[in-house]
């Protein structure tokens, strides 16, 4: 890896570090947004262990200062939603250009980052696909379990947007990690709907 490669990481990571949200996991607390962007990281290596240089660099930067605009900030329905979201990945994609800016990282990278990132091309893009798939399998592992209680009412169709996103190989390794009963119940019934989708 070039050394400026590993530099960019390092502040990403100094950067996330700064979340002030805690996220607990086997009794242990970390920065929410640093905890997360290592997971995602893990897992683009798992499923693309030849990951490009850009699409490293997008897995600890895909949600950088996502503590800066909170949800609240933007009307709580469904275009406030949609318009929280654009403006969380512009700003993502910004803070990202910058910090690699700063380490000397190339333009061509930095726009290669920022293409995935703002997740360009989806279902076109190999690389875009490997990073949406990571995203929805860190949610699956490390979110997934204690969400779902409290939104029991419409999880199937959440898992269903998540699985939609994601390709085969997402699936794969989606099914193989350990839920509960509940929990993989609520995956079953979205995958059910998914193939029924596809068959009607």
């Amino acid at each position: 890896m070039h050394p400026n490669i590993q530099q960019t990481l390092d502040l990403f990571d100094d950067y996330n570090s700064q979340d002030p949200h805690i996220f607990v996991w086997q009794g242990m607390q970390y920065p929410q947004e640093y905890f997360l962007a290592t997971k995602l990281h893990e897992w683009v290596l798992k499923l693309d262990p030849k990951a490009s240089d850009a699409l490293i660099l997008a897995s600890r930067c895909q949600h950088i200062g996502r503590w800066e605009i909170p949800r609240d900030s933007f009307p709580l329905d469904k275009s406030g939603y949609l318009q929280w979201r654009k403006t969380l990945a512009n700003h993502h994609a910004e803070k990202a250009k910058i910090i690699m800016e700063q380490s000397q990282v190339s333009d061509t990278l930095i726009a290669d980052v920022q293409e995935i990132i703002l997740k360009k091309k989806l279902k076109v893009n190999p690389v875009v696909q490997t990073m949406e798939n990571a995203l929805c399998l860190v949610f699956l592992a490390y979110q997934y379990e204690t969400f779902f209680p409290n939104h029991r009412a419409k999880i199937v169709n959440i898992l269903k947007r998540s699985l939609l996103k994601m390709d085969h190989q997402g699936h794969h390794f989606a099914l193989t990690l350990p839920y509960s009963t509940e929990g993989m119940a609520y995956i079953q019934e979205a995958l059910d709907l998914l193939n029924d989708n596809k068959i009607g």
